[in-house]
């Protein structure tokens, strides 16, 4: 017999033997692989990640199930082929070795086989540890997200991958943030996000499953002492510092008292709130948080006590309870832009702007608060502005360095971003932030208790205050806040006032 000459081998053909068929099963194998391999490497790993689980438990079965669905494809062609010469006999696949071309179809498809299969571990192990980088998150596909990642390279958070923060360990919110991602593609694809992109208060994963990865009430105790500095806007850019205690406090009795500002996150009690704002002559749902009219507390006996505005008096069943966490005051933990004027007394304390410039501290603040189209045209401002402010001073060169450095850093005209898109709640400097409760016009029913506004010493204590030798005379026991300047004729809230501009 011919060696060349095929044999015709009879008996009911497999349905398998054709290359889409066989292309199905490498892939379906090569999927197999991949889970065993991100298998272990979850099992090995020293912590939990946010895409080991998507990429063990739903990428590589998508890979498996496309691999199948190939395969059942040929199946079907080749059943169809095979039905249109059933009456000239069913004709197998015959691979025969001792055929040149079968000996190289062969090889070829061994050879694919075994590259697939490589290639399928070295792209599941760098698939793996790319979607989990800052690059991924804030650049290759998010460009759209540079005020965000800008700063974020400048936070406290810098060393943390975002998707930490954004979506924690598991598939569930990874599938949750893809499916919101898959939006947000065609709206950087056809230009439909907003300027500026809004806060996901609402799609964001509950503190407890992030935050308090490294944070916990247990852990906070005792106090912490800060000094903060200013520079007034007038001629002489006289500078005014604030050294406070601030009361950190906890909610672990074993290590220190239970107390201070963390009291609201003390694992023995619970505070709870509605979030809205009065709009049209009625109540309705503030989806930024910002306007709080009535607040319950559960302390560890499981009293209860309830304060409300004296306008609210709708039903809270009508609105959305929301437990209090960290979220609530730490809204911008890895995103906070400074306003101008934290940012350039910052400046000045370090030196890189020049205090002794007269008027440094309101032509600085001024030129960055200036409406501008682009960056670009941003930073020819202000050097031109300042420069016309400061002819033939050599000192202004460095200050327009750094007022620009502030701008490129925090500004971001494009998307509309900066610091006043975006409340700020720790604090209560130029944002509500505490006083969104403790306004003093939250009452209880018996209208003789509320949530007091003028016991600023529960959560902290004025050392001292001035410039010079005035803030080493400290008081332990606490003392007034004297507002620089001006006297005022009333006790306004800090951001009725300081707004972070002029």
């Amino acid at each position: 017999m011919n060696p060349e000459t095929p044999v015709v081998h009879s008996g009911r053909p497999s349905l398998l033997r054709n290359w889409l068929s066989l292309t199905g099963l490498v892939v379906v194998i090569g999927s197999l692989f991949s889970t065993l391999l991100l298998f272990i490497m979850d099992t090995m790993a020293h912590g939990s990640n946010p895409y080991i689980g998507i990429l063990t438990y739903c990428v590589a079965p998508f890979f498996f199930i496309s691999g199948s669905i190939l395969t059942l494809i040929g199946v079907i062609r080749e059943k169809r082929k095979l039905g249109q010469v059933a009456g000239e006999g069913w004709p197998k696949m015959v691979v025969d070795l001792s055929r040149t071309r079968d000996r190289r179809m062969m090889a070829f498809f061994l050879t694919g086989a075994v590259l697939f299969l490589l290639l399928s571990a070295v792209g599941s192990y760098h698939t793996y540890h790319f979607t989990e980088s800052v690059t991924f998150c804030g650049e290759a596909c998010h460009t759209v997200m540079e005020p965000e990642l800008v700063t974020y390279q400048h936070g406290p958070h810098a060393r943390v991958p975002c998707t930490e923060c954004h979506i924690g360990s598991g598939a569930k919110w990874f599938v949750k943030a893809k499916i919101s991602g898959s939006y947000q593609l065609y709206a950087v694809a056809f230009d439909k996000y907003p300027r500026p992109v809004p806060t996901p208060i609402k799609n964001l994963r509950p503190a407890q499953d992030t935050c308090e990865q490294c944070h916990w009430p247990a852990k906070f105790v005792g106090n912490l002492e800060r000094t903060f500095n200013y520079h007034l806007a007038n001629e002489t850019n006289t500078p005014f510092a604030v050294r406070v205690l601030m009361h950190v406090g906890g909610g672990d009795p074993t290590h220190g008292p239970v107390g201070g500002i963390h009291w609201h996150m003390n694992v023995g009690k619970k505070t709870e709130y509605i979030a809205a704002k009065f709009e049209q002559g009625s109540w309705v749902p503030d989806a930024t948080r910002q306007s709080i009219p009535w607040v319950r507390t559960v302390d560890d006996q499981g009293v209860i006590k309830e304060f409300r505005k004296k306008s609210f008096t709708n039903d809270v069943a009508g609105f959305e309870i929301r437990t209090m966490d960290c979220m609530d005051c730490h809204n911008r933990p890895a995103h906070r832009y400074k306003t101008p004027n934290e940012a350039v007394d910052l400046a000045m304390t370090l030196g890189s702007i020049d205090s002794d410039l007269h008027w440094i501290k309101s032509n600085a603040v001024a030129a960055l608060t200036q409406t501008y189209t682009n960056e670009t045209q941003a930073l020819q401002a202000i050097a031109t502005t300042l420069t016309q402010k400061y002819p033939n001073e050599p000192r202004i060169r460095p200050a327009i360095n750094a007022v620009q450095k502030i701008y490129s850093e925090n500004f971001f005209p494009e998307m509309k971003a900066d610091w006043s898109s975006y409340p700020d709640n720790i604090g209560h400097m130029e944002w509500p932030g505490c006083f969104r409760c403790h306004d003093g016009l939250h009452k209880a029913d018996d209208g003789k208790q509320s949530i007091k506004a003028s016991d600023c010493n529960a959560c902290h204590t004025l050392l001292a205050q001035g410039s010079g030798d005035e803030l080493n005379k400290l008081n332990p026991g606490g003392m007034t806040f004297t507002h620089p300047g001006d006297e005022l004729d009333e006790n306004p809230t800090c951001h009725e006032c300081h707004t972070g501009g002029l």
